[in-house]
C-alpha cells in the first residue's frame, strides 16, 4: 500500500501572532513552525500502516524552502521521502490542485490529510483533493482499518459517530481520534539522522487557479477589565450581573 500524508506547516499555538504591512500580512518574526496537528495525527496512523502492514509512506506540503524543517520532523518521525511544491500556498483551492497532480502522478491508494489546518481553518483542502481526482472521501475522520482494498472508516458527525466502508484509493480528512495524543511520535535521534539522509523531491507548481485572496486581517477585541467581588457580597454580584453586564 502506497500512502501519502499531506501536510501544513503552521504557527505553534503558544506563538504571538501578528501582521505587518497595515493588517495585510502575517509577521512570522520569532514564529515556530510545527506540522499541524490534524496531519500529525494523520501521519502517525499512516506510520502504524507501515508498521504494521508494510506501507510506504510519503508526506507532501505546498510551501517554500522555509517548510523543510517541518518536512525533515515528518521524516525523521518515519516518512519515507517527502515531496515539496515550491510555492506559497496562498489559498486552499490553490493547494488541492497543486496536491492532486502529485496524487495524480504517484498512484497512491490512501491520502491522508488533516480536516482543517490550525491557521487559516479553510477545512477545504481534502475535500477539493477528492472532487478532482473523483476519488471516495471520508472528512472528520476519527478511525480507519484497512484489509487489502476494504476500508472501514469511523467519522464523527453532530450527535454521535458514523461507520463506513468504502474501497481503495481513498482520501480522509483526519482528525484526533484517528489516533489520540499519547500515541503522537517525537522522532529519536536515530530518526533524526536518518532523516537527513532521506529525499526531499522538489517540484515546481503546476499551472493553476488562485480562487482567493487575503484582504486583511484583523485580531480579536481585547478582553474588556475584570471586576472581583467579594465572595460573601452576593448583593452587589446581582446588581452587577443585572445593571452593568445586563445578563439577568
Amino acid at each position: 500500500m502506497k500512502i501519502l500524508v499531506c501536510i501544513s506547516n503552521v504557527p505553534d499555538t503558544t506563538s504571538k501572532i501578528n501582521f505587518t504591512q497595515d493588517n495585510t500580512k502575517f509577521d512570522t518574526t520569532g514564529v515556530q513552525f510545527v506540522i499541524n496537528p490534524n496531519d500529525e495525527f494523520g501521519l502517525t496512523r499512516a506510520m502504524w500502516f507501515k508498521e504494521k502492514q508494510g506501507a510506504t509512506v510519503h508526506v507532501a506540503t505546498v510551501g517554500g524552502p522555509q517548510v523543510e524543517p517541518t518536512m525533515r520532523k515528518a521524516l525523521a518521525i518515519g516518512a519515507d521521502e517527502g515531496i515539496r511544491i515550491n510555492a506559497e500556498p496562498t489559498d486552499g483551492f490553490f493547494v488541492a490542485q497543486q496536491l492532486a497532480e502529485v496524487i495524480k502522478n504517484g498512484e497512491y491508494d490512501l491520502v491522508i490529510g488533516g480536516r482543517e489546518s490550525i491557521d487559516y481553518n479553510g477545512g477545504m483542502v481534502p475535500g477539493i483533493i477528492a472532487a478532482i481526482l473523483n476519488i471516495n472521501f471520508v472528512n472528520t475522520c476519527i478511525g480507519l482499518e484497512i484489509e487489502g482494498e476494504k476500508v472501514t472508516a469511523m467519522r464523527e458527525i453532530d450527535g454521535g459517530k458514523e461507520k463506513l466502508e468504502s474501497t481503495l484509493p481513498l482520501i480522509i480528512g483526519g482528525q484526533k481520534g484517528l489516533v489520540e495524543e499519547s500515541d503522537l511520535r517525537i522522532p529519536n535521534m536515530r530518526g533524526i539522522m536518518m532523516a537527513r539522509k532521506k529525499q526531499i523531491n522538489v517540484l515546481e507548481p503546476a499551472e493553476a487557479l488562485h480562487a482567493t485572496s487575503d484582504k486583511t486581517f484583523d485580531k480579536p477585541a481585547q478582553k474588556g477589565p475584570v471586576k472581583l467581588v467579594d465572595a460573601d457580597n452576593v448583593g452587589e454580584l446581582i446588581e452587577l450581573l443585572h445593571n452593568e453586564a445586563k445578563v439577568i
